[in-house]
């Protein structure tokens, strides 16, 4: 047996080319927090995803039988010469899939099975004739037998002999769920009053919404052989006639039907569906998710009347454990399950402790990194669906740690995503924990505490894009803050300037919003200065989303369209207009989106060079020089510029066109040159070329020209706008809106910095400052430290997350904050720039 010395001390990566990396060389340790910086687009996700995980998962893969593989979606081979010493990697990405409707807190983090389990053999059942059992061995046993035989118990007080409830039966995905909601806790009802959209309008011209849906639009005409007026405003009908529109019965009419293409079909029996119907008949026959989503629109969710949006069977909530039932722990937060736990064996006999003892121990294995990584407001029912990316990431991390592995890479993308400063302490520990347990750890992460709190730091750059892609240095945080190549050594050492922008003074002209109750919020009141920059802060859960996203952002838009405000919003006043939301989504869904499609770019070319006189000889219209049109587009690859290979049990693989070698386009289509280029040549520049090409045609040139006051001059028009990281994808989306006036224009930023390094916020800051400098009014929910610095006004929520959330603890100017006396925001921001000269 090799001695451990002799074993591999690193990951050993040569040749790597994933994306914009430049044939890169480096050595990882193993059994090492390692930290992965750079600015956006540098090239870290390519290292961290696009090589270390993406060879460690699919050379585990590799190893399993070919059955296997087939079942199993495996990566293709990373661009890179050689990858040695490698381990088998899990990932947790930056934006973690969105849970489905069915999953809550408890199910994803599984603690609900430890408690289900506490329920069956610790709890309390309840026998038909209403006796209560005390929890007992006699009870633990039964429910340990099989067949009939598992959970028949008999009362010792009235002797009938019935079933104890098992974890199976008080699971809501499982044989415990609402026969009402199927175990979803809500129910869908039609909103008749989204079944009208204008009673001013006549049924020709639009009133019933519902009858807008798909293969719907041909109700007036048989409404009208029924007898009811279609030309004139709703409103003026009467009531027999409006009874017929909304609750008519569904039956046929013999009538002339003519078609979209114009063909008449005579005598024709045409069902009629009255205005509920539409909706309720397309629901259950539409199977696209676009009309799924319109249809929805219609219909609104409340709390289920029998279940009470517990999700189980109402009759599974008398039994108790520690004197509460199953609904009632599930909405305990997190923080006050360990008292729950006490009560439960407080109620136990003394020959069942060491069973409870084995449960619990299962129950605070469950529980503890959930708790370090600041999830302790969270309660088991709340919907994985309404969580952060962050908070779902700390989820997958804590469950990750509970497995205990060994011998595993594990490779994070920002896991400190929507994680408050006063919580990076405990991600840190659980960092800690898993290299402890002999696994390896890289993080692509840019909060500095985590980047000092580093083993070794490998940094890429120097800039974004094909300006980046190099190993810019690597070391121990010590050696890095000493390093003057390091881009994030400054803000290592200290001497980093934290000021990207001159913070403005408040003023008078502010907007209200007032909050009467919804989640955490109760009879909440702010002022929000208008044409300023406001940091909104806090803990996760205390309360920002429910504010902005939730109350005012709807309520300014339904308040812009004259209509009636968010139940829980009690008061707004406000001068805006108009919202816009910012987040760092990806642009587009395909790769057919570039960079010039994204603008008006493209638009502009395509009439460009359709003016070339050998264009107009081809009669070649604009639309050839599309490569989403087939008169343009290669035949081979419709214009995608790769082709799939489909090669049975191995992964996909994707090559260039062999047709047109990538460029999308018929041959031909390249023939027409304008000033010497083809369209080809020009989606092959990157911005800053198009800016010297485009100098005399105005309408091309703003465009390029703000995609450069955004940071973004290296990209190239031909880019795909799916593949640009978070912070790229933020400043391309807001391009569009640099280029006008925004007095009355509020936008809204969600977690901007996520993917940023602490440089890229400060061009972020300069990007919100022009549209300051245009009059728009900025609100940003944040963790960050560099952005809150340079708010003019700050709006801190806490003291923590959920139940101890939902108030406002601090609105004003930062000099103010920092001498708050309980605010954790202000705690954290003081020791931030002590650290800083």
């Amino acid at each position: 047996m090799r001695n451990a010395e002799k074993l591999p001390q690193q990951i050993e990566v040569r040749g790597g080319k994933v994306h914009n990396l430049k044939n890169i060389d480096i050595d990882i340790p193993l059994h090492r927090f390692v930290a992965i910086s750079g600015l956006s687009g540098s090239g870290k996700s390519s290292l961290a995803m696009g090589i270390l995980y993406e060879e460690g998962s699919r050379r585990y893969l590799e190893a399993l039988s070919t059955y296997t593989r087939r079942r199993l979606k495996t990566g293709n081979k990373a661009k890179v010469e050689s990858v040695k010493h490698i381990p088998s990697a899990l990932a947790l990405r930056q934006r973690p899939a969105i849970p489905s409707e069915r999953a809550t807190v408890g199910t994803m983090s599984e603690l609900l099975n430890v408690i289900r389990l506490v329920f069956s053999r610790l709890g309390r059942p309840v026998c038909p004739n209403g006796h209560q059992l005390s929890p007992s061995l006699k009870i633990a046993q039964a429910m340990s037998k099989t067949g009939d035989q598992m959970g028949l118990i008999a009362c010792p007080i009235c002797g009938v002999d019935f079933y104890a409830y098992s974890a199976e039966d008080l699971a809501f995905n499982s044989s415990g769920a609402c026969e009402k909601c199927h175990g979803t806790g809500k129910v869908r009802q039609l909103d008749e009053n989204k079944l009208i959209a204008d009673e001013n309008l006549s049924l020709n011209e639009g009133a019933i919404a519902s009858w807008r849906l798909p293969g719907r639009n041909f109700m007036p005409s048989v409404a009208e052989q029924a007898g009811v007026r279609v030309d004139v405003p709703f409103k003026e009908l009467t009531a027999k006639e409006k009874d017929f529109v909304l609750n008519g019965p569904q039956k046929k009419f013999k009538m002339d039907f003519r078609t979209s293409t114009g063909r008449v079909f005579h005598d024709f029996n045409v069902l009629y569906e009255n205005a509920h119907q539409a909706v309720l008949e397309s629901a259950k026959t539409s199977k696209s998710e676009r009309s799924q989503k319109k249809i929805s629109e219609f219909f609104h969710y409340s709390t289920c009347p029998v279940c009470h949006g517990t999700r189980l069977r109402p009759e599974l909530l008398q039994q108790t454990a520690g004197e509460l039932n199953i609904a009632e722990v599930t909405e305990l937060s997190l923080h006050e399950l360990p008292t729950w736990k006490k009560q439960v064996l407080a109620t136990l006999p003394s020959e069942m402790t060491k069973m409870a003892q084995a449960i619990f121990t299962e129950f605070d294995d469950d529980l503890r990194p959930l708790l370090e990584l600041g999830l302790d407001y969270l309660t088991l029912a709340r919907n994985g669906n309404s969580l952060s990316t962050g908070e779902l990431q700390r989820i997958q991390l804590a469950r990750t740690l509970r497995t205990e592995t060994t011998g595993v890479l594990y490779v994070l993308d920002e896991p400190s995503i929507g994680l408050h400063p006063d919580n990076i302490q405990g991600l840190l520990n659980v960092f800690k924990q898993l290299v402890a347990q002999g696994n390896s750890l890289v993080v692509v992460d840019h909060n500095v505490d985590i980047i000092k709190a580093a083993d070794h730091i490998i940094e890429i750059g120097p800039g974004s894009g094909k300006q980046g892609g190099h190993i810019l240095a690597t070391g121990t945080p010590k050696e890095l803050a000493a390093n003057k190549d390091s881009l994030i050594g400054p803000y290592l050492s200290g001497k980093a300037k934290l000021n990207a922008r001159k913070v403005c003074p408040l003023t008078t002209k502010k907007m209200t919003l007032a909050i009467s109750d919804h989640y955490n919020l109760h009879d909440v009141k702010v002022e929000l200065p208008l044409k300023r920059l406001t940091a909104v802060t806090g803990f996760s859960g205390a309360g920002k989303t429910s504010l902005i996203l939730d109350s005012l952002v709807p309520a300014i838009k339904a308040k812009a369209k004259g209509e009636v405000l968010p139940a829980q919003v009690s008061e707004l006043e406000s001068p805006i207009k108009d919202v816009v939301s910012v987040d760092a989504s990806p642009v587009g869904k395909s790769t057919r989106s570039t960079t010039a499609t994204y603008t008006s770019i493209m638009d502009n070319l395509r009439k460009l060079f359709a003016t070339v006189p050998l264009a107009k000889e081809c009669h070649y219209t604009p639309s050839y020089f599309s490569y989403n049109n087939k008169q343009g587009a290669c035949p081979e690859c419709g214009g995608t510029g790769m082709v799939t290979l489909d090669i049975q049990y191995l992964p996909d693989m994707e090559q260039t066109c062999p047709v047109c070698m990538g460029k999308r386009y018929r041959p031909e289509i390249s023939d027409v040159k304008w000033r010497g280029y083809s369209i080809v040549d020009i989606l092959a520049l990157d911005v800053a070329q198009a800016l010297t090409v485009f100098k005399d045609e105005p309408k091309i040139l703003r465009e390029l020209e703000l995609l450069r006051e955004v940071g973004l001059d290296y990209l190239h028009l031909g880019e795909s706008t799916p593949s640009l990281s978070g912070g790229e994808a933020q400043r391309l989306k807001l391009v569009k809106h640099l280029d006008h006036k925004q007095k009355t224009t509020l936008f809204v930023f969600d977690e901007p910095t996520i993917g940023l390094h602490p440089l890229d916020v400060k061009v972020l800051l300069k990007v919100m400052q022009k549209l300051l400098d245009q009059g728009a009014t900025i609100i940003t929910i944040t963790h960050d430290q560099n952005l809150i610095v340079n708010a003019d006004n700050i709006l801190d929520l806490g003291p923590r997350g959920g139940k101890n959330g939902g108030k406002v603890i601090f609105s004003g100017p930062l000099s103010e904050l920092l001498h708050h006396p309980t605010s954790l925001t202000a705690k954290a921001l003081v020791d931030y720039l002590a650290h800083f000269e």
